[in-house]
């Protein structure tokens, strides 16, 4: 990675789990790139993906936004077509989307659709679920309040989801951010995601938990700290 990556890494004790304050500074101080990184936080959970009962999925808004401002393609006619675009949807239509799609065109970061145009984008499915880009009733992304979904989505709504390997990866802003809106930021995901555990889910549910910057190195978390303080 380089002289820079390798100096980074050297600042981060590997036999000590941090508190999350003391991480996201840590964080800062290894930044070296000359971009604002993204700040995600992964974590390890005991689940088992393949059960659809331990399946930990869902969406939070992020206090301070993600520093992105998400691109929102909107599957809708008529009334709510227009809707949609008052609400600021980037991109807003039915069939000739789908169609573009299937040509190749994913220039978009969420989506959102009303119930009745559900038929036509099940279409996609092998495209946009894989990616993660599918609209779900379960995260408010399959709505006939459009606007409500299109404002949150633009304000900083995030989605979480588990894979295959039971790690959940989501930002939770950007290295311009104050440390105090990073923490705050990484509070809330953290408490959704501990509140997310499933009943089925045995043993230590958050297994291991880490801070990284886009190009920096990964910074362990104190699992123990992070599912006392925050898990209740």
């Amino acid at each position: 990675m380089g002289k820079k990556f390798d100096a980074a890494v050297k600042k981060v004790d590997d036999t000590r789990q941090y508190a999350l304050g003391d991480a996201l500074a840590l964080v800062k101080d290894c930044a070296w790139a000359k971009f604002d990184e993204t700040v995600d936080i992964s974590m390890n959970l005991g689940v088992d993906p393949r059960k659809a009962d331990q399946m930990v999925r869902g969406t939070v808004s992020l206090p301070h936004g993600t520093g992105k401002v998400a691109r929102v393609l909107v599957f809708a006619k008529g009334d709510k077509e227009k809707e949609a675009l008052e609400a600021g949807a980037d991109f807003v239509g039915a069939e000739d989307m789908v169609e573009k799609i299937q040509k190749g065109w994913l220039d978009f970061d969420s989506t959102v659709a009303t119930p009745d145009m559900m038929g036509v984008v099940g279409k996609l499915g092998k495209v946009l679920g894989p990616r993660g880009l599918m609209p779900n009733p379960k995260l408010g992304t399959v709505t006939f309040d459009i606007a409500k979904a299109v404002k949150e989505i633009k304000s900083g709504k995030v989605e979480y989801r588990v894979e295959k390997a039971g790690i959940v990866h989501v930002p939770v802003g950007k290295l311009s951010f104050e440390t105090t809106q990073l923490q705050e930021n990484a509070v809330t995901v953290i408490r959704a995601i501990l509140k997310a555990k499933p009943t089925t889910s045995k043993g230590k549910y958050l297994k291991k938990a880490n801070l990284s910057s886009t190009m920096g190195p990964g910074i362990p978390l104190d699992t123990n700290a992070l599912s006392v303080e925050y898990g209740k």
